[in-house]
């Protein structure tokens, strides 16, 4: 394949085969300049996001440590301490060299930075590409298929985490093929130096450092003599040394402790602690439960279908070559290079897939695979290419249809501009904007919110306003062109402006005029908090709500008071009938907690995971009213009030998708089982089925004001994430509204516990009352299992009677004091087939579940019960009891699935 077009072809001119030539040679240049001059006026036509002011606050911290001002430290979140400084410190001394203070100048100038080192990647991947095919027409191509990807090329402009560390891992991918090309110690000191600002920005560039690693190892195994071993060793020592002192040096948390902050960064790739209800599919699902598939589909759905296509035949072709000649990868460097950017691609989806990644907003946390899928993809192309003989037309008409599929994306692209990280492909319905809203998060980066802002500017023209977002306030007033961002929180804002991601039934509606969407496709929401009356609508719309008010009217109220509350379908209206003039209706909310897929999700609520829609009231001569609207998917329950008077507190349950039991019935279940661990404390407490429940009959506002803390130790501290193991515990703090409800007037909380044994739980609320210790009462589930066990005879009878029941294990015992459960309980579990057991518990026979009594059990009306499952698998026999560490056994009993064996004694039998 030739490198430009035939000079002997009649229909080139001299001048114009001196043009071609121009493309040919620096296309790749004379592009990137090109989308650098757009990409600078564009610049600012993008919004704000939240991360990016998390990660001035994390620059700005590491900046005072660096130069000893520990009392000038900002704090931040604890995570965000192991992300580097070598994007962000730069950005921040550019703002401080420039003297910008104004946010809108701050935010043009990282905006523009972060695009500009997104087009160096680009370039980069150009010259790589170039490198490996020898072709500048393939090499164009790997550089429009990078560039042309929606998303992404819209995140290059406001992704502060993402997007640099794509950047940077492509220069690291080019300098990788080059110093095992080259062989030089300044190819590999330069590749150290990359790998190391990589794994500085994020902690995923470890994976290209162990790779580059092995390939020495793999070459200095296979050299021929002590002179080439030591030339290969000192190479490979050079890019360690390299790539080391760089993270090391830009990473100011590490510099008392880098292991464990190595450590730490590495185990937040798996168990990020933040938690965020996702949409996906048509269900709103914890970003930690996600399914194992969530990355993969996301980028499949989201990425321009020729990319996709060629992508896919590239993964082939490497596959096919690698296994049709494996010896071939110990000296065939350019087969190890393809598979190492089939690996690049392949094992951080597998990865995030197998260990169960705390991923969410869609896949930009893995936004770096793309780069070496954009080189598989154009390799897909070049093989395709090589396979077309005959006339030149074939080769043409190949790259003409890849240029129409470029084509079409990019009219997307200037269609949805500057909205383009919402781009989906044909790979999903994309019929209608509320199609798409009802199955998959879309601006869950809030960018839109400049839209919004824009809007209300020329709604109020003149008028200074102060709006609340979930990124922060801001001061707007028309006739700026900017957003000036305030420091100090904002008390009675105009407006507040939030996203559609799990409240898309909003859109459009012409009973919400002023929630209204200014968009017919992104997610960015005006919700007015002024209180607006019928003298400030139009007709339509007071005409509007005055046919909800009737059709509200006509049916019962569910919710009598100040307000009454009428339900129509899914449709909540608030009506107040004698509304007094000037008399401001405040803002409504309702809380709508997903109906969960766990069986026992019934009884317990998940009240950490819900939807929160919220619209202001508005005035109709002398009635107010507000209006919202409910998803359309099962719901637990629903709470709902006024925001303003902070009533939001009643509870009923939803008419078309109910719990059992209820809230009611689980508070007085609980309720008749008072556990006297808990007495003097502000809330009783329960663990039942993995959840810690906070309850108090009698609560009202200032029962559940401030927060609420919980610090769990568990037995064995290597269950803890790396960072928290000196201090021995993980701890949980929230609030009260976030994690409970108020309904009748009593309180109910619930936490998740984590799966490990539990040594001892400490919870308080800060200033008023604290609990220490175990066991606390599961009640509810142990009592209907006890009276399912009346009159049936147990396997074992000791001093805890035995029942194997339906793959459980059940310990009961009918005069029980906290005494008999002190003691440990351990359980070994013998499988007909060895071979279920984990490779180290082989050489034992048997698998070992020891747990605390609390773990699976409680106490309840003197009685004490704990019920543990068994493993899926073929049982053999099953060994129990009780130890206490240091004196051996107190009891323990041998049971088989058939019948039971004598008990063997050891101690008090009860």
């Amino acid at each position: 394949m030739s490198n430009s077009f035939p000079q002997s072809n009649p229909l080139f001119s001299p001048v114009r085969r001196a043009a071609v030539n121009l493309l040919s040679a620096h296309g790749g240049l004379l592009l990137c300049g090109l989308f650098m001059l757009a990409g600078i006026f564009w610049a600012e036509g993008y919004g704000i996001v939240g991360d990016e002011l998390n990660q001035r606050i994390t620059a700005r911290a590491n900046l005072n440590y660096i130069a000893g001002r520990v009392d000038q430290i900002d704090p931040f979140d604890p995570s965000d301490r192991f992300y580097g400084i070598s994007f962000e410190l730069p950005l921040l001394l550019a703002e401080r060299v420039l003297g910008l203070e104004d946010y809108y100048n701050v935010r043009w100038l990282r905006s523009t930075l972060i695009h500009l080192l997104f087009l160096v990647g680009v370039f980069f991947c150009y010259l790589l590409a170039y490198r490996l095919f020898n072709n500048r027409l393939i090499a164009l191509f790997a550089l429009l298929l990078f560039l042309l990807h929606p998303r992404i090329y819209a995140h290059s402009f406001f992704n502060p985490k993402d997007l640099p560390f794509l950047s940077v891992f492509v220069v690291a991918l080019y300098l990788t093929e080059r110093a095992f090309r080259k062989d030089t110690a300044g190819a590999f000191l330069l590749l150290g130096i990359a790998v190391g600002i990589a794994t500085n920005l994020r902690i995923m560039g470890l994976a290209l450092f162990l790779a580059v690693v092995g390939m020495r190892v793999l070459d200095v195994g296979l050299a021929r003599g002590w002179v080439e071993r030591r030339r290969l060793l000192t190479t490979g020592g050079l890019f360690v040394a390299a790539a080391g002192l760089v993270w090391y040096g830009l990473a100011p948390n590490a510099w008392g402790n880098p292991l464990p902050h190595l450590a730490g960064a590495l185990s937040l790739t798996t168990d990020h602690p933040t938690i965020l209800p996702t949409l996906f599919q048509g269900e709103l699902i914890p970003s930690p439960k996600l399914p194992a598939h969530y990355a993969l589909t996301r980028f499949l759905i989201s990425t321009p279908p020729p990319v996709l296509l060629l992508g896919m035949v590239g993964i082939a072709v490497v596959a096919a070559r690698g296994l049709a000649r494996p010896e071939a990868v110990l000296v065939n460097g350019r087969l190890r290079f393809w598979l190492l950017l089939a690996g690049c691609f392949g094992l951080p989806l597998l990865g995030a897939a197998l260990s169960g990644s705390n991923l969410y907003n869609g896949w930009r946390q893995l936004y770096f695979i793309y780069a070496p899928f954009v080189l598989l993809a154009v390799g897909g192309l070049y093989w395709i290419a090589g396979g077309l003989s005959g006339l030149w037309w074939r080769r043409a008409g190949l790259y003409g249809f890849l240029g129409l599929g470029l084509g079409l994306t990019l009219l997307q692209v200037a269609q949805l501009r500057p909205w383009e990280h919402i781009y989906f492909n044909f790979l999903v319905d994309r019929t209608t904007p509320n199609q798409l809203r009802s199955q998959y998060e879309m601006d869950y980066w809030r960018v839109t919110f400049q839209e919004g802002m824009a809007s209300l500017l020329a709604r109020h023209p003149g008028e200074l306003l102060t709006v609340i977002a979930e990124l922060g306030s801001f001061s707007l007033q028309s006739g700026e062109r900017r957003s000036a961002l305030v420091n100090s929180p904002v008390h009675d804002p105009d407006y507040a402006l939030t996203a559609m991601d799990r409240w898309f039934e909003l859109a459009h509606r012409p009973d919400l005029a002023f929630n209204s969407q200014h968009s017919p496709v992104y997610n960015s929401s005006i919700l007015s908090l002024r209180g607006l009356d019928g003298s400030r609508m139009d007709a339509a719309a007071v005409a509007g709500y005055e046919e909800i008010y009737r059709e509200a009217i006509a049916g019962k109220p569910i919710i009598r008071g100040e307000y009454a509350v009428y339900l129509t379908g899914r449709r909540l209206t608030f009506v107040k009938e004698d509304c007094q003039p000037g008399e401001r209706s405040g803002q409504f909310g309702v809380k709508v907690y997903p109906a969960a897929k766990r069986p026992w999700a019934g009884r317990i609520p998940d009240l950490s995971s819900y939807d929160y829609l919220h619209n202001a009231g508005v005035r109709l001569e002398d009635k107010c009213l507000a209006v919202l609207l409910l998803p359309d998917r099962p719901v637990s329950h629903v709470t709902a009030g006024r925001y303003a008077n902070d009533e939001l507190n009643t509870v009923w349950e939803s008419p078309h998708s109910f719990i059992r039991p209820g809230l009611r019935e689980l508070a007085a279940e609980m309720g008749s089982n008072r556990p006297g661990a808990t007495e003097g404390v502000g809330f009783e407490l329960y663990r039942q089925e993995g959840t810690l429940i906070y309850y108090r009959e009698s609560c009202g506002v200032r029962d559940t004001g401030g927060r609420f803390f919980l610090h769990i130790t568990p037995e064995d501290t290597g269950d803890l994430v790396v960072e928290r193991r000196e201090y021995g515990f993980e701890t949980n703090e929230f609030s009260f509204g976030w994690r409970g409800i108020r309904f009748d007037g009593q309180c109910l909380a619930t936490v998740e516990l984590p799966d490990y044994p539990i040594a001892s739980l400490r919870t308080w609320r800060e200033g008023y009352w604290e609990f220490r210790g175990l066991p606390l009462v599961a009640p509810g589930f142990l009592r209907e299992r006890a009276a399912a066990l009346v009159g049936v005879e147990p396997d074992f009878r000791g001093k805890f009677d035995l029942y194997w029941r339906d793959g459980e294990l059940t310990y009961r015992r009918e005069s029980c004091v906290a005494a008999d459960t002190a003691a440990g309980f351990f359980l070994h579990i013998r499988p007909v087939d060895g071979a279920e057991l984990a490779a180290e518990r082989r050489e034992y026979g048997f698998e070992s579940r020891d747990f605390e009594f609390a773990r699976w059990g409680g106490h309840f009306d003197g009685k004490c019960m704990a019920v543990v499952p068994l493993p899926g698998y073929a049982i053999a026999g099953v060994r129990t009891g009780q130890y206490v560490a240091g004196q051996g056994e107190v009891w323990s009993a041998e049971l088989k699935p058939s019948e039971s064996q004598a008990a063997l004694p050891r101690g008090d039998e009860g």
